[in-house]
């Protein structure tokens, strides 16, 4: 019998792009649940040990989020600056999972707070990166108007990410809204031009942008099913992938 062969991996480095609402549990009320964080640390462990780089940009809608809080009377500035503070909040549950599990981790921050977080330097992350550790980036931008799939972008670009993987609820691209559209098609591969001709909501436009003027490749999935986010980041054709073509 021959020794079992470990997975192959397609990509050396990732990124992968959470919305806060992948760490609550609504019908618990709950903002964090601690369950879902768990297992969402157990499936960064599964990758980490294909020997994969992982880099993540946590969301905070789960918590707060600008846009809504300005419908409600909250300036955009300080809206905005809350809803930083609340991928913070996430970030350091994440963290606290992640190291419960084994795996080195450093929470970088693009607002300054020592006590809590490590200030966003790029040679200290790739450095961080370099020596196994799973990097959690919050606090967005760190400016107002930005969106965490910006941030999300603007890191993968900088940290030289090979892919940046979307988690969605969704399997990925349709040429329309699944939940509306029954007859809505799955698009497996997609041009950043097409997508940008067709109008595809995929990321915001300064998100896309970046990433296509920086040639990532985007893998837009459904990270709520078993075994996608591990696919995806082992480079198996799992939702969509939008790239130059």
């Amino acid at each position: 019998m021959t020794a079992r062969q470990p997975a192959r991996r397609k990509y050396r480095r990732i990124l992968l792009k959470l919305s806060g609402e992948a760490l609550q549990n609504r019908a618990q009320g709950l903002s964090i649940d601690p369950q879902i964080v768990a297992g969402i640390s157990r499936r960064i462990r599964t990758v980490h040990r294909l020997g994969i780089e992982v880099a993540v940009v946590v969301g905070g809608g789960n918590i707060f989020r600008g846009s809504s809080g300005e419908a409600r009377g909250i300036g955009r500035n300080s809206g905005d600056y809350m809803g930083m503070l609340a991928t913070i909040i996430n970030g350091l549950a994440l963290q606290n999972s992640l190291e419960k599990h084994g795996l080195a981790t450093r929470l970088m921050t693009a607002i300054e707070m020592r006590s809590v977080a490590e200030p966003f330097i790029l040679r200290r992350a790739l450095r961080h990166l370099e020596k196994r550790r799973v990097l959690i980036f919050a606090g967005g931008t760190g400016n107002p108007y930005f969106t965490t799939d910006s941030a999300a972008a603007l890191r993968a670009s900088e940290i030289g990410a090979d892919v940046l993987l979307k988690a969605t609820k969704v399997d990925g691209i349709y040429t329309a809204d699944p939940f509306r559209d029954p007859k809505a098609r799955l698009l497996r591969r997609v041009t950043y031009r097409d997508a940008l001709r067709q109008g595809l909501r995929i990321m915001d436009a300064a998100a896309f942008s970046l990433c296509m003027e920086n040639a990532i490749p985007i893998v837009v999935f459904n990270f709520f099913k078993p075994g996608t986010f591990e696919g995806a980041a082992a480079g198996k054709n799992i939702g969509t992938l939008v790239s130059d073509g």
